[in-house]
Order: structure tokens, then C-alpha cells, then sequence
């Protein structure tokens, strides 16, 4: 059998990239997708993802078309890809499902890491670096996903994670949240959710104070970003009613500045546009924290069970805030300890601080924000 890294030289190779999920990952996966894009020009490049994940890296440059996934089942799956008689399937997605997938499309070549029993599955195998203990050795999942990039000879020097903007999204935010234009102080969104679980989510309260600060120090407009789940839209109703400035202004009959997107819902293309012209994200180790860090915002982030090594991007502009308590990292979704420790580390002058130094960054400060 040749390599499939000189086959994939052949401008006839049609080329099956399947993206990981969720959408933080494919976020973290976007510097291996643009070095196989400069890699492979003359190859034809599919993406196969669910339609969340197209939402988020759509616009973009890195593919020729897009393959949603409507099913689980690698039954289905498979049938529906023999149709495009794919050379080459380039495996991001970890699991055993997409290994099995592709062989039962019988394409000839697939490759990613042998993990979740599928090694019999591929033709071209890396293996993920372990600790003595046989854990998996923490790596940033930027560097993960170039390595499959790398091994297929592409460059893979830049690390920087890449998102684009869609300019109707943006017309369409400003008519959904008026709020946010001709802002007189800087925009700053909350992210208190995360569907890894309640595990990594910092305190409701303590994101309201937050709020407060900012509104109170900055004249800020916050914005409350949430999924549209039960338990998410819960957490932002949470926020909003412990605010003090909020509930103030809701007894006054005045406008406030803190926006509830569960109750404006906007779409994962507008919510890229929202996060591109935001001052300041404060988020919970989740995926939007990877959309806004890939547009060049300020961030900070908040870490309590699982460990920032797996996430590390490098960014200049980021301030990580950790809950370095004994238990953690847990990388447990649910906190089994009485009190959730790690989380309740991490205090609301903390958070005022690292808000204060990134509002400050590059702007000169005079009664408020400039």
C-alpha cells in the first residue's frame, strides 16, 4: 500500500475531513484545517460535521463543501458517504463510530489518532501521548490536531485559531439588539453556561456582581450569552435577577445595561459577530471562549475542574483565572464534593481585577472608558 501522504498529492484525491464536535473543539481544530487547505490546493476538501459546527466555521476558506451529519447511526452514515467515493477520510472526530463509518464507506485511506478501539479501522494511525500511568498526557488540542496535520506533511507553524465574520450577521445582530450600537462604554459578554456540565460553571451571583462592576466602573453594556437550553436560559434569568443595577432599573421603568440573550435569541452566526466587536468576554471554560479568543478579543477566562493545559491557545490577550484548589482538576461534569471548591476559588474581585487590567489595555482611562 503507498503512504496516504503521497497519495494525497494527486489532484484526483477527493478528501473527507471529519470535524470534531462539540463546537469548542472545531474551533481548536481550525489551524490543522487551514494547514491541510494550504497543503492539499488541488485536492477537493469535505467537511463532515453537525450543523452546529458548520455554523460556527462558517464563513470560511478551509473546504470545497460541507456534509452535514442528521444521524448517529454509522450504518447510515456510511451509506450516505460511499456516495462521493471519498480517496481519503482524515479522522478528527475521536470515536469509534466515525473510524467504523468510513471503513464501511470503503474509502481506502482513513486517518487519525487509535483511540476508542478503532486502530483496526484505519489505515494510518497516530498514537496520542500518554503519562506513565497510561492517561492521556495533557496537551493543548490545538497542537493534537496539527499533529495529524504535520504527520500528513503539512506546515504547521502557526498555531492561531481562525473564524470569519458574515456581514449579514452582523446587519441582523444590530436589528435584534439595538442596545449594542453607538455603545457610549465598552460591550462586554458573559458566557455562564458550558454543556460539559454544572461543574464548570462559576457562581450566578458572582457573574451578576461582576456585572454590576462593570456597568458601575465602565458604563458598560453586558451581554448575558447562553444556549437556548432550560438549564442555561435558567443560569442568565439567575444572573439578571441577581443583579442589583437590573433589578433598580426594572422598578424605575429605566433602560439597563444587561441584555438577556434568552430572551433575545440570536444565532451562532450573529453570536460570532456579537463576540467580534465585544470589549471584554468573561467566560466559563467553554466553546464560546474558543470564538472569541479566535477573534482577537480580550477574555478572561475561568477555570475550576478541568485542566487548561488541554485548551492552552497562547493568547496574549487572555487572563486564565483558576480555582486551584486540592480536588482539581476533577475534569468530573458534576461536582461530587459538598461545596463546588474550585469554582467558589475564584472570587468576584478577582474576575474586577483582570476585568480592570484588560479594560485598560491599550486605552487611556479618564472618568471611565475611552
Amino acid at each position: 500500500m503507498r503512504d496516504a501522504r503521497y497519495e494525497m498529492q494527486d489532484t484526483r484525491c477527493e478528501i473527507l475531513v471529519w470535524l470534531p464536535s462539540p463546537m469548542g473543539d472545531a474551533v481548536l481544530c481550525t489551524p490543522a484545517l487551514r494547514a491541510i487547505r494550504q497543503h492539499f490546493k488541488s485536492c477537493k476538501i469535505s467537511f463532515f460535521a453537525k450543523p452546529a459546527v458548520r455554523e460556527v466555521l462558517s464563513p470560511g476558506s478551509f473546504n470545497d463543501s460541507w456534509l452535514e451529519q442528521q444521524d448517529k447511526n454509522p450504518f447510515a452514515i456510511a451509506k450516505k458517504l460511499k456516495e462521493h467515493k471519498f480517496t481519503h477520510a482524515i479522522l478528527f472526530k475521536n470515536s469509534f463510530a466515525s473510524g467504523l463509518a468510513a471503513s464501511l464507506a470503503r474509502i481506502p485511506s482513513r486517518i487519525g489518532y487509535a483511540r476508542e478501539g478503532r486502530g483496526f479501522l484505519l489505515t494510518d494511525k497516530l498514537y496520542p501521548p500518554k503519562l506513565p500511568d497510561g492517561k492521556l498526557k495533557p496537551l493543548s488540542m490545538i497542537d493534537y490536531y496539527l499533529a495529524i496535520a504535520s504527520w500528513l506533511g503539512a506546515d504547521t507553524v502557526d498555531r492561531s485559531l481562525e473564524l470569519l465574520i458574515d456581514p449579514q450577521k452582523g446587519e441582523s445582530l444590530r436589528a435584534k439588539l439595538p442596545e449594542i450600537v453607538n455603545c457610549e462604554g465598552p460591550i462586554v459578554v458573559i458566557v455562564p453556561g458550558g454543556a460539559f456540565g454544572p461543574s464548570k460553571c462559576w457562581l450566578s451571583e458572582r457573574f451578576a456582581q461582576t456585572a454590576d462592576w462593570v456597568i458601575t466602573n465602565y458604563n458598560a453594556t453586558v451581554v448575558v450569552s447562553v444556549a437556548s437550553n432550560h438549564v442555561e436560559r435558567q443560569i442568565a434569568g439567575e444572573i439578571c435577577n441577581s443583579s442589583n443595577l437590573s433589578l433598580r432599573a426594572q422598578r424605575s421603568n429605566l433602560k439597563h445595561k444587561l441584555i438577556n440573550l434568552a430572551e433575545s435569541p440570536i444565532t451562532l452566526g450573529e453570536l460570532k459577530s456579537l463576540f467580534s466587536i465585544a470589549d471584554l468576554v468573561i467566560s466559563n471554560d467553554t466553546g464560546p471562549r474558543h470564538i472569541a479568543i479566535a477573534l482577537g478579543r480580550k477574555i478572561i477566562s475561568l477555570f475550576g475542574p478541568n485542566n487548561p493545559a488541554w485548551t492552552d491557545t497562547g493568547c496574549e490577550d487572555e487572563i486564565q483565572l483558576i480555582g486551584d484548589v486540592s480536588c482539581a482538576p476533577c475534569s468530573k461534569p458534576i461536582c461530587e464534593k459538598k461545596e463546588h471548591l474550585c469554582m467558589q476559588a475564584i472570587t468576584v474581585e478577582m474576575v474586577c481585577d483582570a476585568a480592570k487590567k484588560l479594560l485598560e489595555k491599550n486605552h487611556r482611562i479618564s472618568n471611565g472608558y475611552e
